[in-house]
């Protein structure tokens, strides 16, 4: 039940859900994920732990970039069922398009400092 209770908490906040409909979209990094969303660094990195922890998204480095991209749920299927379920979710939502249509003009690029 711990498991089950872990990727429900990482859901119950709208910008994680966020996250993770964007992440449907492309791996992102997190200066991306800031500027579609438009809160602070540490509030998005504070997010992804959570969805890490929860099984629900995945990292790798590449060279100065950490790219964050959703799991397999290999750890949890109750993970792998939220993530497939997602899938079809919240598509027509009006926020969702709106945060879809902002994230294609989005490059790390341009967001990313450093």
């Amino acid at each position: 039940m711990k498991d089950l209770v872990k990727v429900m908490k990482a859901l119950s906040d709208p910008n994680r859900v966020k996250i993770l409909k964007m992440l449907q979209r492309r791996s992102l990094c997190v200066c991306e994920m800031q500027a579609a969303l438009g809160i602070a660094q540490p509030t998005v990195s504070g997010h992804l732990k959570v969805l890490e922890l929860a099984g629900l998204i995945t990292y790798r480095k590449f060279g100065l970039w950490v790219n964050y991209s959703l799991s397999e749920g290999d750890s949890s299927p109750y993970a792998a069922a939220l993530l497939g379920n997602l899938r079809h979710w919240l598509e027509d939502d009006p926020e969702f398009v709106r945060l879809f249509d902002r994230l294609v003009s989005i490059r790390r690029e341009d967001v990313c400092k450093g």
